[in-house]
């Protein structure tokens, strides 16, 4: 298949919120206590809710910059992309990038919207239901066939998330983030029946639970002298605990139909994951008591996750080991990890260099998305505008020239001491738990 004939559509991208939100959704009662977007004296743009001020309103939102201004995060709304928080932006910045479809993670809320969880559960669950308004009726609703509409859940009650499910599922909506450790945010483990009417509602709807990377609020925490690479490398870590959690869990046993993605994690580690739960089971199932109805924890893990990738070349050459039907591209636009515009060009070397076939293709860069998600793009645009290539044409003229924005000047070893500052206080709060 040649470059300008791939469909992509990326399971993993992220909103910068904008600042006018819930003025339209929220009831009228409520607006005057909801978080806000505040434009301070020194140029900064943070949301402020109740006492809490969130100290970066575009955290890694860098696509378009050059590298040399990476580590440094954006400060304001200037200093990043329109594309991040503006939905027409975003579907040109899409097309230049050729990109057919996208599903958006949430920034200043959290991934598990616990900003949300206040004394006043009306309150609360008022908020995320007028998050999850505007996202799927206004961001995703105003350009049908471009994005993949993405839930919030009410994380502090499993009765009232599942409800959250139902009533958005009707919206057309199929995915729930999640965080992938609620023990750390003070809610029952994976391992507890708290969350069964969650469970039993994704089930019944047909929705997939999102785990992405660091939605607990905690990366793998390395030691505090040690430097960033570290921290960057890990990342996943959290992803594989979680799979594990889940795997040997009840929960797949009693919800056979339940569907997981383990968001910008990556591939690679995958066959071995595999393997290792495979042989775990092969040795110490007579004691452990875990059975899997005459199959493997493998076969187990292909029913019930989904994975995705950026461009992972070891992961898309072993990607029978992991399951054709498993996979799913990611861009993962506007964060570091990205290669925007320019993803086509390495996605396409990579898949070329592995001899992937064009039916493979097809399934990792659209068809599995469409399948897990019941999302249709082709209902509202035909075939022959979805391709990388008529993408761009339809683009033509639209900026993606790499720019300086930052309104900052600071020297790679200052961005590293402000890293070990963080990383000494992110040690210091692990401890402290």
């Amino acid at each position: 298949m040649q470059r300008d004939d791939m469909i992509l559509i990326s399971v993993d991208d992220h909103i910068i919120e904008p600042p006018d939100l819930f003025v339209k959704h929220l009831p009228a009662r409520y607006r005057d206590d909801a978080p806000r977007l505040v434009h301070r004296d020194d140029g900064s743009d943070v949301w402020t809710f109740r006492d809490a001020v969130l100290p970066n309103v575009a955290l890694n939102a860098v696509a378009g910059r050059p590298k040399e201004e990476y580590g440094l995060e954006p400060q304001g709304l200037d200093e990043i992309r329109p594309g991040c928080y503006d939905v027409d932006e975003r579907v040109a910045d899409m097309n230049a990038g050729g990109v057919l479809g996208s599903m958006n993670f949430p920034s200043f809320p959290g991934f598990s919207a616990r900003l949300f969880a206040t004394e006043d559960p009306d309150f609360s669950l008022a908020l995320v239901r007028a998050y999850n308004d505007w996202h799927i009726d206004d961001w995703c609703g105003k350009h049908p066939g471009r994005f993949i509409p993405m839930a919030l859940p009410a994380i502090w009650d499993a009765e009232l998330c599942a409800q959250e499910v139902r009533r958005v599922a009707e919206k057309g909506c199929h995915s729930l983030t999640f965080p992938e450790n609620p023990a750390v945010l003070g809610y029952p483990s994976f391992h507890s029946d708290y969350w069964d009417p969650l469970w039993r509602a994704l089930s019944d709807c047909g929705t997939v639970m999102n785990l992405h990377i660091g939605s607990s609020g905690r990366l793998s925490i390395p030691a505090k002298d040690s430097p960033p690479d570290v921290m960057i490398t890990l990342q996943p870590i959290n992803l594989v605990q979680a799979a594990a959690d889940l795997i040997w869990s009840r929960v797949l046993k009693e919800f056979p139909h339940l569907k997981i993605a383990l968001s910008e994690g990556g591939t690679g580690w995958i066959p071995y994951f595999l393997e290792r739960i495979d042989r775990t089971y092969e040795m110490h199932a007579t004691w452990t008591l875990q059975d899997f109805g005459g199959k493997l924890p493998s076969e187990k893990f292909r029913e019930h996750f989904l994975t995705c990738f950026i461009s992972d070349p070891i992961g898309v050459r072993l990607r029978h080991d992991i399951g054709i039907d498993n996979m799913c591209w990611e861009a993962d636009y506007p964060h570091s990890d990205s290669m925007w515009p320019n993803a086509p060009e390495e996605l396409h070397e990579v898949l070329r260099a592995n001899d992937v076939s064009d039916a493979e293709i097809n399934k990792m860069t659209h068809e599995n998305a469409m399948r897990w998600y019941r999302f249709e793009p082709f209902q509202h645009i035909p075939r022959e505008q979805a391709t990388v290539g008529a993408l761009r044409k339809a683009a033509e003229g639209h900026d993606v020239s790499v720019k300086a924005r930052s309104h900052q000047v600071v020297a790679p070893a200052d961005k590293l001491n402000a890293f070990r500052k963080r990383a000494e206080a992110a040690v210091t709060a692990a401890a402290a738990d």
